[in-house]
């Protein structure tokens, strides 16, 4: 994933594309972040991480982006949103309401999940299961009703 990155540094420098240079910059900069942390190089930072680190800056700049335009901003907005694209191409497709569903209610079956009290158990599963390809609320807020039911 870091040299798929790095490479797309290169291209955008080529290209002269600003807003995908700026946006892999800000990628590659969290992720040497994320390794000098644990003491590794770019290409050993576990998938896992790579995700979270992605998933999180994608939110970041659409939530950045949704406020630029309730301000009435559109040239920053524009920017966002942008960026935001850039790192959804690195992110997984996220899985639809009915995905989540149904692997919620295969992680209920396997872990035989029946009460409010299972949550725990079940969420931990999940969260590790949809790393990435869908919001901890929204995986959340299903567990919640599939167990309350």
């Amino acid at each position: 994933m870091y040299s798929t990155i790095s490479n797309g540094i290169k291209d955008a420098m080529r290209n002269k594309d600003r807003e995908r240079l700026s946006a892999l910059r800000d990628i590659k900069s969290k992720l040497m972040l994320e390794a000098t942390k644990t003491g590794t190089d770019g290409d050993d930072i576990p998938d896992a991480i790579v995700m979270a680190i992605l998933t999180k800056l994608f939110k970041q700049r659409t939530e950045t982006a949704d406020l630029y335009a309730q301000q009435a901003r559109p040239d920053l907005e524009t920017e966002e949103r942008a960026q935001a694209a850039v790192i959804a191409e690195f992110l997984p497709q996220p899985l639809t309401e009915e995905e989540i569903i149904q692997e919620v209610n295969a992680i209920i079956q396997e872990t035989n999940a029946s009460s409010m009290a299972d949550m725990g158990k079940v969420m931990g599963i999940a969260s590790s299961r949809m790393a990435g390809k869908a919001d901890g609320k929204l995986i959340s807020g299903i567990v919640r009703s599939a167990l309350q039911n």
